[in-house]
């Protein structure tokens, strides 16, 4: 099945495509070759998430983006029963999760959790990216169990 795209979202759900504003252009990039990025200071070492100007602990702005494995765990998560959109109304529930990336400094990332919507999420259990990629030439990152 090389090059099948398989996506998730619902039809007619309109894709949350991101505005690329300069800041979080590689981010999105990144995504689209596959890849999980997260902004690293050049300067002191640390990791952050979401994508910001400045570092968050010495405050300079010479920021990059390092190549992390997109293996994480669970820290927090939800079963999301009510639609935030009309599209999402068939999909429900489904579960949210809040990610802690170890080979990031713990950063945490929020998304969705594919898979049985009904089981219990434990926490700490481990997750991987999952890269969805979508027609109009964007890609989401998705989380599933590893």
């Amino acid at each position: 099945m090389a090059n099948e795209s398989k996506t998730y979202l619902p039809a007619g759900m309109p894709a949350p495509e991101a505005t690329r504003d300069g800041l979080d252009r590689e981010f999105w990039d990144a995504a689209k070759r596959h890849e999980l990025v997260v902004q690293k200071c050049n300067s002191c070492g640390t990791f952050q998430f979401g994508p910001e100007w400045i570092c968050h602990k010495c405050h300079t702005l010479e920021l990059g983006w390092h190549r992390v494995s997109g293996r994480g765990r669970v820290y927090s998560w939800e079963r999301v029963w009510h639609p935030a959109h009309p599209a999402l109304k068939s999909a429900c529930p489904y579960i949210v999760v809040v990610v802690e990336l170890p080979d990031a400094g713990n950063v945490r990332m929020v998304g969705n959790l594919l898979g049985d919507p009904a089981r219990e999420v434990p926490f700490d259990a481990p997750v991987e990216a999952v890269f969805e990629d979508h027609p109009e030439g964007f890609t989401l990152i998705q989380w599933q169990l590893a």
